[in-house]
């Protein structure tokens, strides 16, 4: 099997510089783009102060959100919806949205931006959903997930989902999808490339189709993963797996 010689790349939030607009309320940090060699997806960590943000309006991209902290309203094209700790949300292309907050908390999202060709499905749309309503799924024993945001609550194109793993290293695999993701809780070790990078809150990662890695939660607390998948399909889908007797053979 012949896997990706493209270069994944694992980076802090820090990392990334922060940038205002004047009047905007938010500050965005670019942690995941082209730059970083992640051509069809663009992660980002935006910081929302107090009070109402200026209008965005998605030309070019949708944008799917999580929420790590904080709350506010999202007015999308006049209507308005609750934010809160755990939801993700769903943005398509052409559609104007601002964000609101009352509070002196700031709203901290990870937002990506995804292809125009991810488009809302009318009769499932759901603008926000609650990751304590959504079902959760086994990848394999010490690995489960939630999907957030999917083809189920109207969403085309692409996957937003938690992960959950156990104190584990897990077989090294790869999948056909690009993903991108943020370290939300948990400490341990991205393997890639022959490098074993340490990983926290905050860590960002870009991993193309085909890209063999594991992550390893080296901690006791259960590490907590956001990802964003395109094409859209399953966090548990596989195009190599280590521990697969099919796939016992070394990549080539």
């Amino acid at each position: 099997m012949r896997e990706s010689q493209a270069a994944g790349v694992v980076r802090a939030e820090g990392d990334a510089p922060a940038r205002t607009l004047p009047g905007d309320t938010a500050t965005v940090r670019v942690t995941i783009g082209a730059e970083h060699g992640c051509e069809r997806l663009e992660q980002r960590v935006v910081h929302f102060a107090q009070g109402r943000s200026l209008p965005r309006t998605n030309v070019g991209h949708g944008e799917v959100m999580y929420v790590v902290s904080g709350r506010a309203t999202l007015e999308l094209d006049g209507e308005r919806h609750a934010l809160e700790p755990d939801d993700g949300a769903f943005v398509a292309a052409g559609e104007t949205f601002v964000v609101d907050n009352a509070d002196p908390e700031r709203l901290v999202l990870v937002s990506v931006l995804v292809p125009v060709s991810v488009t809302p499905l009318s009769r499932e749309r759901r603008v926000v959903v609650s990751l304590r309503e959504r079902e959760e799924d086994r990848a394999d024993e010490q690995r489960t997930f939630r999907v957030l945001v999917g083809s189920d609550t109207g969403c085309r194109g692409v996957t937003q989902f938690v992960g959950f793993v156990q104190t584990c290293r897990a077989p090294d695999h790869s999948h056909p999808y690009d993903e991108v993701g943020y370290i939300l809780a948990g400490r341990g070790y991205a393997h890639l490339d022959g490098a074993s990078i340490p990983i926290g809150p905050g860590s960002c990662f870009h991993l193309p189709p085909g890209k063999v890695h594991c992550i390893e939660n080296a901690g006791a607390e259960t590490m907590r993963i956001l990802g964003v998948l395109h094409p859209a399909d399953s966090p548990a889908a596989r195009s190599y797996d280590a521990a697969s007797p099919a796939e016992s053979a070394a990549p080539s």
